[in-house]
């Protein structure tokens, strides 16, 4: 009776303590540095979030080991929903296959919260390119193999995979080519200095707009709104070769379901405020705000759709 009576009471404080959440500051750990699309979302996020659900939101920014180890720290942090991991789809999917070992288990080790905005990848050329079209690309590669340069932000990058994912899709070859991020892809692009590349939407359409670089076709399962007039892949006919780019939400493994409930409602409204939604729609970023179970299930498949490609064509981090 007293060990039924201890259960029932233990129950009652940790929903009590669950509902009063959050009763101190809120980490919202991005393992990035600051500036970037994942840095973006939890930015906006917290603000709202703070507004929504009282208390204080904090963006803390653990660069390192393509993401790993920020991924690392929440995981082992106390699962009371103080600290949250806002991250792309690296650390989730797509580092655990590349680094020899990481210091936690994607699979198991997070309670999954939501995906809160995806974007495709665009196939773009500079501006001065011979190529107009998917069709031209394809042409010269089956004319030249391993002569097209297709740069990416470094190996293992959402870019490069898309790269790898479209040879093999095609069978046809090109050159792959690294960088340490970002700019310094777009500073070559622009320069001519590099053929190619499947580069984020939010990042390539300032250049597509100034008509700097041509967009030749895009990895979404539909045309994106902002580029009507560029095909897909899969309308292209290859098939099997839709790409996103995902932020997403997660907590350490044995997050309470009050908590997690409470959290998720939060993030989507949020998501979807008038203030909010415009503009993340007006950088390339879909609104996803899918349910914890939808992401969990999502996360495994984009798991093991990664590792299964990355394992194929041989691929090793930088």
């Amino acid at each position: 009776m007293k060990k039924t009576l201890l259960t029932f009471l233990l129950a009652i404080s940790a929903s009590v303590g669950a509902w009063a959440w959050p009763d101190k500051p809120v980490t919202l750990l991005v393992p990035f540095p600051p500036g970037g699309s994942t840095d973006l979302i939890a930015r906006t996020l917290a603000a709202k979030l703070q507004e929504k659900l009282g208390g204080t939101f904090i963006v803390d920014n653990k660069a390192g080991a393509t993401g790993t180890i920020g991924a690392a720290q929440v995981a082992r942090s106390a699962p009371d929903g103080h600290t949250i991991l806002v991250a792309s789809l690296g650390p989730y999917v797509i580092a655990p296959h590349l680094l020899a070992k990481v210091p936690y288990d994607a699979l198991t080790d997070f309670d999954y919260i939501t995906v809160a905005v995806q974007a495709p990848n665009v196939l773009v050329v500079p501006a001065v390119s011979p190529h107009n079209s998917l069709k031209d690309v394809l042409s010269y590669l089956r004319a030249n193999p391993d002569k097209m340069t297709f740069a990416s932000s470094g190996s293992g990058s959402s870019d490069h995979l898309t790269a790898e994912l479209f040879w093999q899709q095609t069978k046809t070859s090109g050159v792959h080519v690294p960088y340490k991020g970002g700019g310094p892809v777009m500073t070559d692009l622009l320069g001519a200095q590099v053929d190619s590349s499947f580069m984020n939407i939010n990042t390539a359409m300032p250049q597509i707009k100034a008509g700097k670089l041509k967009a030749l076709a895009i990895t979404s399962a539909k045309r994106s709104p902002l580029l009507p007039e560029v095909p897909t892949l899969e309308e292209s006919g290859i098939k099997d070769a839709n790409v996103y780019s995902w932020q997403a939400i997660a907590a350490p493994k044995g997050l309470p379901a009050a908590i997690k409930t409470k959290l998720h409602a939060a993030i989507v409204a949020a998501l979807n405020e008038p203030d909010v939604k415009p503009k993340l729609l007006e950088l390339g970023f879909e609104i996803v705000g899918n349910t914890p179970a939808q992401f969990t299930a999502y996360q495994a498949a984009e798991f093991a759709r990664w590792k299964k490609l990355i394992a194929d064509r041989k691929i090793t981090a930088n």
